[in-house]
């Protein structure tokens, strides 16, 4: 059976096919899909963990019990959950396990743009990549049988591209594998990694790591050689190899499937046959580098850019000016009459309950230490209250740097329910325990938002739908001995300020959780109600806008006195929150209540 598959779709399929038993991943963009699609299939146990350390943890556990298993995660996940990828190379495991490393060449949605082919030789680790959908599915069987074979765990790195286009995929059956082993091992001096056992499995994983470099020089390995026209030669692996094919037709062309160790002898045999040899590859030079390392010349990143996403127009035009035999320049895309789409700058969505927070911050003029989620285009203009945003979970603890550094002003922390279990609860610890004055807000909408509203330990809700203790802001912060918490209706803004400045009256540890539920939510969805300007009261004062909400319009229409464009809202967006009714000096913005008397 054949069916279109996206990457992640096939990369879940793979992993079942290969008999995966335990998945687990923390949701970030572009791996999301791939636990959510494995989630439905028998079999397999699948969770969300609170991070990707957390996830990976789960998994080696899993594999370490005698069952495959898989951790994915999005590419600056894989930072998250290095102490655990590097313990688990040199302890090795009892079954198959796969890391999936989804990489965003581009920064589509990312803080950085990384290779994690680097974090795989760091490792000492395989590193497959696959070019299609196809290679996504029969790459994780193979993962796990390079797993099992040489005792490491593997990395399947894909990008963006890769994880969302879709191609066909022939399907196949999955293979029932008997759990490897009935207790939990004991082998201390294999599993228990103080120094002295450790200083013994460091050569062990050198070792292993020749032994899959003369593998990946076998005919077993996915290394594929196309030979056309020998006047020119590419080395290339992934999306880029679909590039390859597009721009360069008649140019033979050496397919990476493992990048890490490539194969050594394949390459040079490669390179003795073709002219002129050169390394197509997104981000870093990482083939370019081992091709020079084995002393044969190349061209690689002379001729394409180091940063950003590659695209067949890319690539043909730095192939044309390198004098690469570039196939016969695409016909001009025609010219279609179509109306100029409206810009859509980011911004919070209409109804955000993180809305009015932010307006308060902006308000108050705190310095505002931010984390990774919907809440960062709090940055934004017009709120523009958002001072500081590194990484998930760094909110917490660059807040409390800030303050135990003496710095004047009370800071404020802000993120998620979701980040706050990802990494914002080690860093709430250090604050209680450390004592600092630090103000933590947890933006609590009852879901992982930004990355496609997946459940996490506060929503009562597994990824398999099974219900589950939600977890408790309030008791958390106060079981690390914070006495100072309070939690408040997010869209009541009268609630939030007066809690907001009897938090900051203090001078110890404090947590505001502002709950309401994402109005995206379909349960959400169900209660909008669009609220309406009065025109004769509004005097275009301005202060409605200044929460940057989408559904809030300038009219055509000025006011008689100040000439400012008078307030609009927009029905098809407004969800009737409130929060602009709330804040408008003269009453000019019906609430909901309101609305309904009118509507009667």
């Amino acid at each position: 059976m054949r069916r279109i598959l996206s990457g992640n779709e096939a990369l879940a399929r793979g992993a079942w096919e290969a008999g995966v038993q335990v998945a687990a991943a923390y949701p970030g963009t572009p791996s999301t899909e791939l636990l959510e699609e494995l989630a439905r299939l028998p079999g397999v146990y699948a969770e969300w963990s609170t991070n990707e350390k957390v996830a990976l943890d789960v998994a080696v556990g899993a594999a370490l019990a005698g069952r495959r298993a898989l951790a994915a995660m999005k590419h600056v996940g894989v930072n998250v959950a290095m102490d655990a990828l590097m313990y688990a190379s040199y302890t090795g495991l009892e079954a198959g396990l796969v890391l999936v490393s989804a990489d965003d060449p581009a920064m589509h949605s990312s803080q950085n743009e990384q290779d994690n082919r680097r974090l795989a030789a760091f490792a000492r680790i395989p590193c497959l990549e696959p070019s299609s959908s196809q290679e996504c599915k029969d790459f994780m069987r193979l993962a796990f049988e390079l797993s099992e074979r040489f005792d490491t765990p593997v990395m399947v790195r894909t990008t963006t591209r890769i994880n969302h286009s879709s191609s066909i995929v022939s399907l196949g059956e999955r293979v029932e594998l008997p759990p490897r082993r009935d207790k939990f091992p004991r082998r201390p001096e294999k599993y228990v990694m103080v120094p002295a056992n450790a200083r013994h499995r460091h050569p062990v994983v050198e070792e292993r790591t020749k032994q899959i470099a003369a593998w990946a020089d076998s005919e077993e390995s996915p290394t594929v050689m196309e030979w056309r026209d020998e006047s020119v030669g590419i080395i290339t692996s992934g999306v880029a190899y679909q590039y390859a094919r597009e721009v360069f037709p008649s140019a033979s062309i050496l397919k990476l499937g493992l990048t890490y160790p490539v194969p050594a002898q394949g390459i040079k045999a490669f390179a003795s046959r073709v002219k002129r040899l050169v390394v197509l590859e997104e981000l870093d030079p990482v083939i370019e580098e081992q091709v020079k390392l084995l002393g044969i010349p190349c061209d690689g990143k002379s001729i394409f850019p180091l940063c950003g996403e590659l695209d067949p127009t890319v690539v043909r035009e730095r192939g044309a000016e390198a004098g690469l035999p570039v196939d016969r320049q695409p016909l001009p895309p025609p010219q279609l009459e179509k109306p100029q789409l409206p810009a859509r700058p980011p911004v919070l969505c209409p109804g955000c309950p993180h809305r009015s927070v932010f307006a308060l911050l902006a308000k108050k003029k705190v310095p505002v230490s931010g984390d990774i989620g919907c809440y960062t285009l709090g940055y934004l203009p017009p709120l523009s209250a958002l001072h500081f945003c590194g990484c998930m979970g760094a909110s917490i603890g660059v807040a409390h740097g800030a303050a135990k550094a003496g710095i004047s002003e009370r800071m404020v922390a802000v993120l998620g329910d979701s980040t706050f279990f990802h990494t914002g609860l080690p860093a709430l610890a250090n604050v209680a325990y450390n004592r600092s004055n630090v103000l933590t807000i947890i933006l609590d909408n009852r879901t992982t938002g930004m990355t496609g509203h997946q459940p996490n330990p506060g929503t009562g809700l597994t990824l398999q739908g099974e219900p589950a203790p939600a977890l408790d802001f309030e008791a958390i912060a106060r079981a690390f001995g914070i006495q100072k918490v309070a939690t408040v209706e997010a869209y009541d803004t009268e609630a939030l300020e007066e809690a907001f400045k009897a938090l900051m009256a203090t001078n110890e540890p404090a947590v505001l959780v502002a709950r309401h539920a994402c109005a995206l939510l379909p349960e959400e969805r169900k209660t909008w109600v669009p609220l309406e300007v009065v025109e004769e009261k509004c005097t275009g004062c301005g202060v409605c806008f200044r929460i940057g909400c989408p559904a809030l319009l300038k009219s055509d229409e000025l006011d008689p006195k100040t000439h400012k464009p008078l307030a609009l809202i927009d029905p098809d967006l407004c969800t009737g929150c409130e929060v602009c009714a709330q804040l408008c000096p003269h009453e000019a913005i019906l609430t909901r209540e309101q609305v309904a008397l009118e509507t009667r």
